[in-house]
């Protein structure tokens, strides 16, 4: 009765691993960065940017469940008073998705996961002529929530918000050079909300 029983679950896991999809594809999109700092007298701004990459979608048809995985270059900017200071990084975001709809027509889904960055380029950049520096950290981790539409299995349009969970990068402040930043000192958290396209072949 065990064998029979053991026999039972590897054929059902057999059945659902051959209905199991795995899709490679390419993902790009448009950030709209919004730095929130711990000090009131920095003045940030949305600012637009980019993202593109390879990506990744493992799916399982028949519960509707998915993960989704890529590695991204990122660009963000936004601006401290009149500089703007940018992030360049690599974003790899895991989600976990959940699809409902007309089966490969088209569908509908929700996703959530964490985000892992790790910052490239200029971690150091000036700020009003060696007035700041803001610096970047070298690594960084957010969180998505989003919602897509998957048409015709193979194109992917989605929107989402991307949450730090901790410090994306600070202000430091020369005071011997500033009369009107000395109190600008501070950490600063880079959310985000993303739109997206993505083509699996």
């Amino acid at each position: 009765m065990k064998k029979l029983f053991t026999m039972v679950v590897l054929l059902a896991t057999m059945a659902v691993a051959a209905q199991a999809q795995l899709k490679f594809g390419v993902k790009g999109g448009l950030n709209l960065t919004s730095m929130k700092f711990d000090k009131d007298v920095v003045d940030p701004s949305n600012q637009a940017g980019f993202f593109i990459g390879p990506t990744i979608k493992f799916t399982l048809p028949v519960v509707g469940l998915g993960i989704d995985a890529s590695a991204l270059y990122d660009q963000r900017s936004a601006k401290i008073a009149d500089e703007t200071v940018k992030q360049q990084s690599i974003q790899v975001p895991i989600n976990l998705r959940y699809g409902f709809g007309l089966g490969s027509t088209a569908s509908i889904y929700i996703f959530a996961g964490p985000q892992f960055g790790f910052a490239i380029g200029d971690k150091v950049q000036e700020i009003g002529n060696n007035i700041a520096d803001w610096r970047l950290k070298d690594s960084n981790l957010s969180a998505n929530v989003g919602l897509g539409l998957m048409l015709l299995n193979h194109l992917q349009i989605s929107a989402n918000y991307n949450i730090a969970l901790g410090t994306t990068g600070e202000v430091d402040v020369n005071k011997a050079l500033s009369t009107t930043w000395d109190t600008a000192i501070g950490k600063a958290k880079a959310n985000a909300w993303q739109l997206s396209v993505a083509y699996y072949f």
